[in-house]
């Protein structure tokens, strides 16, 4: 037929009739005839499968056509105070952020669009309610994403554990164990994980000169908690790098003031003249410092042959006076002896007997000439 012309939409589709550019309806799945006479006709078609509605003509349609929003979309305007949850069939698929102004359509999926008002200052900070936050957390295991997350600050604080909450640049609060979120528009959130269990802390490798100006390398270990998380971090953007900074002073102070002999001396009054210095500076600071030890005192490559050499020196003059002791006394008990052989020739008899049994014991056989007489008299002459 002469004008007349044919669209045929599908059943999971949708078509928008224009008619020289403009806008003149809505096509159903099904045929349509559609004259168009000297008018240029076009029909734009779109998938279900994509709810939402992006054409140049959303705007126009919000403005000028309700009762076409109304039969064909579902329609999402947020104020600058409110944030969106767009659901399909169901499930959670999108946060709004303020201020959207967006079409879907109706059809295919079941669409629902739940308006959530959030508080945009900055002295109210209410998290989010606790069955939002489970939903928004679930939405992170499923295989489709959920569009629009980036909005909202999802936090899983866990045991043993404080959050540290951030506010546009002021902590404003802690937070104990669980799940928490909170709406990111027009604010900046922070959450920061504190471990409240008793910390290891290592300060490895200070190169330190003594008073006697030996280069020392130290290692030092020591073990802190927080005491008053809130406390802490009002006075230190970053405690646990104070403390570091704490216990380097504190350990170049002690080192430096000393020499070699009193480090090597007393390494446990080192320990306590840091750890004092430390808990003095971290007073009323919210942390505090549990032990602490300097496990390690490297000398230089030199200092230690000189250092050998003076230990080697020491012990070998230890043992020099120990053997003149022991000679000494063998000398004395040798006076001793022979005065007593000199005044009793009974007991020098006794000890020539005793030699000649310790000399009898290293001969197989003995040849005696004369009588044993002559053999004594032999060995031993008295005056």
């Amino acid at each position: 037929m002469f004008g007349l012309k044919q669209y045929k939409i599908k059943k999971n589709e949708r078509g928008l009739l224009l008619r020289n550019g403009d806008f003149e309806r809505v096509l159903q799945p099904g045929k349509h005839w559609v004259y168009a006479g000297a008018d240029a006709v076009r029909v734009e078609t779109f998938a279900m499968e994509q709810a939402a509605f992006t054409h140049g003509l959303a705007d126009y349609f919000m403005a000028k056509e309700p009762a076409v929003v109304a039969q064909e979309f579902v329609l999402a305007a947020l104020s600058d105070s409110q944030a969106g949850l767009r659901y399909e069939n169901g499930l959670l698929v999108e946060v709004l952020p303020p201020a959207t102004r967006k079409l879907y359509w109706k059809g295919l999926n079941d669409i629902r669009i739940d308006v959530v008002d959030i508080d945009q200052g900055v002295a109210n900070s209410e998290k989010l309610p606790a069955g939002l936050v489970a939903t928004l957390g679930q939405t992170q295991l499923r295989q489709r994403a959920v569009k629009g997350l980036d909005g909202v600050l999802l936090v899983q604080v866990p045991d043993f554990h404080a959050g540290v909450l951030t506010l546009d640049g002021k902590v404003t609060g802690l937070l104990g164990a669980g799940a928490y979120g909170f709406w990111r528009y027009g604010r900046k959130v922070e959450v920061e994980c504190i471990d409240l269990r008793s910390q290891a802390l290592e300060v490895s490798g200070q190169e330190i000169l003594t008073r006697d100006k030996v280069s020392l390398r130290l290692n030092l270990s020591a073990t802190w908690r927080y005491d008053d998380v809130l406390k802490a971090f009002a006075q230190w953007g970053k405690p646990s790098e104070q403390i570091y900074r704490e216990l380097q002073l504190g350990l170049r102070a002690a080192v430096g003031t000393r020499t070699l002999d009193e480090l090597l001396e007393n390494k446990a009054a080192l320990d306590d003249i840091i750890a004092e210095h430390t808990r003095a500076r971290l007073a009323g600071a919210g942390l505090k410092l549990e032990s602490l030890g300097v496990k390690d005192i490297i000398l230089p490559g030199e200092m230690k042959t000189i250092l050998s050499q003076v230990v080697e020196a020491e012990k070998s003059a230890q043992a020099n006076a120990i053997r003149r002791r022991e000679e000494t006394a063998a000398t004395r008990s040798l006076l001793n002896t022979a005065k007593i052989m000199e005044d009793n020739p009974i007991v020098l008899r006794m000890k020539e007997l005793e030699t000649l049994e310790r000399v009898a014991e290293r001969i197989d056989k003995i040849s005696v000439f004369g009588g044993l007489d002559q053999v004594l008299n032999g060995l031993v002459k008295l005056r």
